[in-house]
């Protein structure tokens, strides 16, 4: 006897007015279902804890840096510019998943309209490509300050930080747009129940039944485009970093100039990773049980912002010692 799919098996987790109504044809459906982590339903309670106390740590800590770059006229650098950046993308990308996962794993909340999931999935998309762009702007930076110190403030003035941040802004908000714009015109007959805890772009589609070739190849272009392109301008801006450091005639002052990069290198990789597990599971994973591909890519979205804050303020001494005076004062 052929078994019924999953996805058609949750009446039991679903209002009765939508039970009746998730096979129903429809192109732009009123509302969808978040299942959350399926097959993890019944550990929802306890994976939120973590959840929650991630999101929290990246507010405050993001927060955090804006504040005090704020406020310090010292830290008006190109290099701590982008960083404001880097902590306003990670604080949209968190919060437009974060508290809507909280509210599926609390209070059983899975309905989300389709507007708002298409907002939902544009802003997840879009704000993750600016901050790439933001890497590679940060590696420029660097690169300037390592093999060009003299003309840093010349080079990476006011006026060229802010068509850098315009530029990175602009590719990551059109490149994405295709994303909804296609899914809005998707017909939707199967059901209406994500697989995930958010609206993550390849999980909506798999609820279309109708040819989303053009997505699936657009999808894939914009995911190698970005990463191949943002890789290799950091890859490169690093080789040149490195002849500079290497170039340098004694020890110590290697290390010192290489570890002005290190707080870069370890965002990089701490964001870079689990979006790169997330698009080979999602891509070639077929065999992997669901609840791992929506861990991962949940690991994607909490992981870097409760992070990122935190390698700032550890490894860059400016911020730290602005940190440390701000708690002796409290003490005091």
């Amino acid at each position: 006897m052929q078994q019924t799919p999953f996805c058609l098996r949750v009446g039991h987790l679903l209002p009765e007015s939508m039970s009746d109504s998730n096979t129903s044809d429809f192109t732009n459906p009123p509302t969808f279902l978040l299942l959350g982590i399926p097959g993890l339903e019944g550990a929802h309670f306890w994976i939120s804890i973590p959840f929650c106390i991630t999101y929290a740590l990246a507010v405050i800590g993001n927060l955090t840096i804006l504040l005090i770059v704020k406020k310090d006229s010292s830290l008006h650098w190109p290099m701590y510019y982008f960083l404001c950046m880097l902590a306003v993308t990670d604080l949209v990308v968190s919060t437009a998943t974060i508290p809507k996962m909280l509210s599926i794993f609390w209070f059983n909340s899975r309905e989300i309209s389709f507007s708002a999931c298409l907002a939902q999935l544009y802003f997840t998309h879009s704000f993750s490509v600016m901050e790439s762009g933001i890497f590679v702007a940060m590696a420029l930076d660097r690169y300037v300050a390592i093999c060009d110190p003299l003309r840093h403030s010349m080079t990476l003035s006011n006026s060229v930080v802010a068509k850098i941040a315009l530029a990175v802004v602009l590719r990551g908000s059109t490149i994405i747009l295709p994303h909804p714009l296609l899914a809005s015109q998707w017909q939707y007959c199967r059901t209406n129940i994500i697989l995930h805890s958010y609206c993550e772009h390849m999980a909506v589609l798999k609820l279309a039944c109708t040819d989303i070739t053009i997505s699936n190849y657009y999808g894939l272009f914009v995911a190698l485009f970005v990463s191949i392109l943002d890789v290799f301008l950091i890859a490169l801006s690093y080789t040149q970093i490195l002849r500079a450091i290497f170039r340098l005639p004694k020890k110590e002052a290697r290390l010192k100039t290489f570890g002005t990069c290190s707080s870069h290198l370890c965002v990089i990789l701490v964001s870079y990773t689990p979006a790169l597990f997330s698009f080979l599971t999602h891509r070639f994973g077929h065999h992997v049980p669901i609840y791992f591909h929506v861990l991962i890519a949940n690991l994607y979205i909490l992981a870097p912002p409760m992070l990122n804050p935190i390698i700032y303020g550890v490894r860059t001494k400016q911020i730290r010692d602005k940190l440390l005076g701000i708690f002796v004062q409290k003490g005091t």
